[in-house]
């Protein structure tokens, strides 16, 4: 079992701007423009305990790259354009009774799938009982079919936090924090991420990710506040792993199926023929 949490309330989107700055040294925390933000959002993204770095929104990967190569003090973690960043720096402002090393102390002791498993029993009976006192909300409960093994597999989404999900365009500004660990699974644990609707909070996180950067060399490389972009060095060599590692991630993100490739065998062929996972809560 996690650590209880309360849910954390979903943020609205902020707003976006324009022209490129260039490349900024690993050394150098940007500053917050006021011109960009309202001066509530620069103030709290000023207050950011993490070194920043600004960099145009084609060049992130590159730069994060080059970061990961050469910090291994940091994990470098691409938060996406000017749109984005507020809501991250909303995220680490707020109070919260379980700050980083409690998250991280629990989830040393969750082990993963079974970690997920328990949460979504337990999700499932709480609303299995909240439905018997308000019938007027009981409905169907949905499972996505296994469905048929595509010809073709879905395409590979690739870096996403640091362009326009709509145009496919590169954000004039995208924004890498530089965590304190040389463990990137941790990430969610130190930008207090998860626990609104059905994104797991951190703690799951942080198992789930531990678990697939031993079994997949998965990296975390870019996070906003509803997406996480994993970069992977190794994918499931059989079907039978791949549509395992397939239900396994529709229990910890079924809107990447429900509302994305349809169907499990859909999921698991792009498993097996991609280098990066694709992870969004509605």
């Amino acid at each position: 079992m996690g650590i209880e949490r309360t849910p954390l309330s979903r943020r609205a989107m902020i707003a976006q701007s324009t022209a490129a700055l260039a490349l900024l040294p690993a050394c150098t925390r940007a500053a917050a423009p006021a011109a960009r933000w309202r001066p509530e959002e620069a103030k709290l993204i000023d207050a950011i305990p993490y070194e920043r770095i600004e960099v145009p929104g084609a060049q992130a990967l590159a730069r994060w790259e080059e970061l990961r190569a050469a910090r291994s003090d940091v994990w470098p973690v691409i938060v996406g354009g000017d749109e984005d960043l507020p809501r991250i720096a909303d995220q680490l402002a707020m109070d919260d009774p379980a700050p980083a090393a409690a998250t991280l102390a629990g989830a040393a002791k969750l082990e993963h799938p079974q970690s997920l498993w328990d949460l979504r029993a337990k999700e499932k009976a709480e609303w299995r009982a909240y439905q018997k006192e308000h019938p007027e909300w009981e409905d169907e409960e949905y499972v996505a079919e296994l469905g048929d093994w595509p010809a073709v597999p879905p395409q590979e989404t690739g870096l996403t936090v640091a362009s326009d999900i709509l145009t496919g365009r590169p954000f004039p500004h995208a924004h890498i924090l530089l965590l304190p660990t040389a463990r990137g699974f941790e990430a969610p644990a130190l930008l207090k991420w998860g626990g609104w609707n059905a994104c797991p909070p951190p703690e799951i996180h942080v198992a789930a990710m531990r678990r697939w950067s031993s079994d997949y060399g998965a990296e975390i490389v870019g996070m906003t506040g509803d997406v996480i972009n994993i970069r992977v060095k190794r994918r499931p060599a059989t079907r039978e792993a791949a549509i395992e590692l397939a239900r396994e991630q529709y229990a910890y993100c079924a809107d990447i199926v429900d509302q994305g490739v349809g169907d499990i065998s859909a999921l698991a062929a792009g498993l097996m023929a991609a280098d990066w996972w694709f992870f969004w809560w509605d």
